[in-house]
Parts: C-alpha cells; structure tokens; sequence
C-alpha cells in the first residue's frame, strides 16, 4: 500500500481534491452560478441519495444472483420470479400476522425453499448445459408469473413500514437559509437509510463467507473442479443446494424490502432480473465487491438520468455497460477466463 502511495503520488492527490469537492458539494453552501448550472442542491443530494439507497436494493436482489450465476454458473433468469414470489408470499404474511419481520423471514424462506426444489429438479440434471438452463428458466419465469397473477391478481400492493423505521430523519446537509438566518436542514426517509445499512451489512456478511470460512472455500473450489472436490468426501450437490437456497432467500428477502421501499406488482420480477443482470456484468461474475460497485453505479445512473433528463435517462445504463465490457468484458472486478 505505502508502495503504491509513493509510486503514484498524483493519482492521489486527484483522489484527495475529489473527494474534497464531493464534501463541499454536501456540506456548503452553493453560490448562485452552481445553482443557476446544475439547479437547487436539494435535488442533486436527494438524487445522490436516491440513486445510493436504490443501488442498496439492487445489490440485495443481484448478491443472489452472483451467487447462483456468478460464482456456480447456473444460469438462472428466474430470479426476478423469486423476487416477486418472495415479495407476495411477505406481504401475506406480513398481513395476517401484523408483523412486517414475520413477512420479511416469510418471504426470504419461501424463495429459498423454491430455490432448493430449482437445484434439484432442474439444474443438478441439466449441470453445464447453459442454453438448456436459459430456455427451461425463462419457461420457469413465465409460468410463474401466470400463476401469481392468477393467485395474486394484476393489484399492486404496498407494505406498511413499521412504526420504528419510519418517518424521516435529520442529516447534516444544510440545503438553504431562511433571510432570518435559520439553515433548512434536508431530511431523509429512515427505511431507505436502513435499507443500505442492511446491504452493507449483507454484502460484507457474504464476502466474509466466501473468502473467509471452510464452507467458502467448498464453494469456491467446487466451483473450479467439482470432481475433486467431491473426491475429497465433501457433499458437492448438498453444498450447491445451500448457497441456492440462499441466493434465492435474498432474492425473497428483497422482494420484501423492495416492497416496502417502493411496491409490489406484476411485471417486478422482469425489472429485477434486467437489473440483475445489468449489475453482475458491470461489476464481474461471482465478485461479490463487483456487485456492489455495479449496483452503485446502476442505482446513481437510473436516479441522475430520472432527475437530469428522464426521456434519455435510461441510456444511461447501457452506456456504462457497454463501457465497462469495451475496456473489461470480464467485468470491474471479474477474473479474467
């Protein structure tokens, strides 16, 4: 590290007087010329924010789907399904019981059973075979989505928030003063704050399981060579089956957080897959530090592109997609084949 400090001493202080502008841009005061440049420092901080806390979602839904696409290679395009099926069967639960962390462990272990029942009846028979993984999935994600508009109809729903994270709390932005000299003071929904602590938290509970434990490194290496792996004594099928159901049980976790943040309805299960998708390949497959970079990335774009200019604001995405695969098709933080 003290190398890399003393062999690139520019690139640092580029990094010094960047992040210096990023703390003046939140912290003061704007002069009008910035103001009448890039409008009121109320709406760049909340796009910020925004685009941050959305990037928390979308890491929620895409640390799943590195795990199960990513990291085993199991082409899996009905995540968006247990997304939303994890979403539906929270929020009944949620109703009957009263108790929003009743729905949310309701819908992480109901995606993560059907995730289990996915990797045995499905892709531990067809191990390796990617297009027919893509073709049977898709059929998995079509007909899923028939049967919960059947079940659930075409309504959308919304979650209550509970009462201790609800509300908005103050930050430490100071967007205007008042001409008596009082400073207006930017506050913030608490449920999206506590949605990116939630995804930091996920994030770092996963990369600490992946690099840091025995069953990671099972993982990891089953991955590389199953065949030894399997020759060792390890249970490979029961090993893959556990980081399936827990792909999946993120996927119903977030459905449920997702849900409440914004809401549930048909059509969900397709945005999230996409979103998905769009993240593991920007950020690298199976990193689980390159799903974060590429949910944060994705997350600030869609919010910048939806405030700034909403008719092109979606090209946004695909700009950086097609940027980071010009300059890394493995992905900001993938291994190169």
């Amino acid at each position: 590290m003290g190398f890399a400090l003393k062999k690139h001493p520019v690139a640092i202080v580029v990094y010094v007087v960047l992040a210096a502008l990023v703390a003046w841009l939140f912290l003061a005061l704007w002069p009008q010329w910035l103001i009448g440049l890039i409008g009121p420092k109320k709406v760049l901080v909340n796009t910020i924010f925004n685009g941050v806390t959305l990037a928390g979602l979308y890491f929620l839904v895409a640390s799943g789907f590195t795990l199960v696409f990513g990291l085993m290679r199991n082409v899996n395009l009905a995540h968006g399904s247990l997304y939303l099926f994890g979403a539906y069967i929270g929020y009944e639960a949620a109703d009957m019981t009263g108790s929003w962390l009743i729905g949310v462990a309701a819908g992480f272990l109901a995606s993560a059973l059907v995730g289990v029942l996915l990797q045995f009846f499905v892709f531990r028979r067809m191990e390796g075979d990617d297009l027919r993984q893509t073709l049977v999935t898709i059929g998995i994600s079509i007909v899923g989505a028939d049967l919960m508009l059947a079940v659930f109809s075409g309504n959308t729903y919304q979650f209550t928030i509970p009462a201790w994270i609800d509300g908005a709390v103050p930050t430490p932005i100071v967007t205007a003063v008042k001409s008596d000299g009082t400073s207006v003071i930017m506050m913030y929904p608490l449920y999206r704050l506590v949605v990116l602590a939630t995804a930091v938290a996920i994030g770092i509970a996963l990369w600490l399981l992946l690099n840091r434990t025995r069953i990671g490194m099972m993982i990891r290496a089953g991955v590389d060579d199953r065949a030894m792996l399997s020759a060792s004594g390890v249970n490979v099928h029961m090993v893959f089956a556990i980081v399936f159901a827990i792909g999946a049980g993120l996927a119903g976790f977030a459905g449920v957080v997702g849900g409440t943040a914004l809401s549930i309805a048909p059509g969900e299960d397709v945005r999230y897959l996409l979103a998905s998708l769009v993240v593991v390949i920007v950020g690298g497959m199976g990193s689980i530090t390159g799903a974060a970079i590429g949910a944060l990335l994705i997350g600030l774009a869609e919010q910048v592109g939806l405030a700034y200019f909403p008719t092109y604001g979606v090209v946004l995405t695909f700009v950086i997609m097609v940027v980071v695969l010009a300059f890394r098709p493995q992905g900001i933080m993938g291994r190169a084949a």
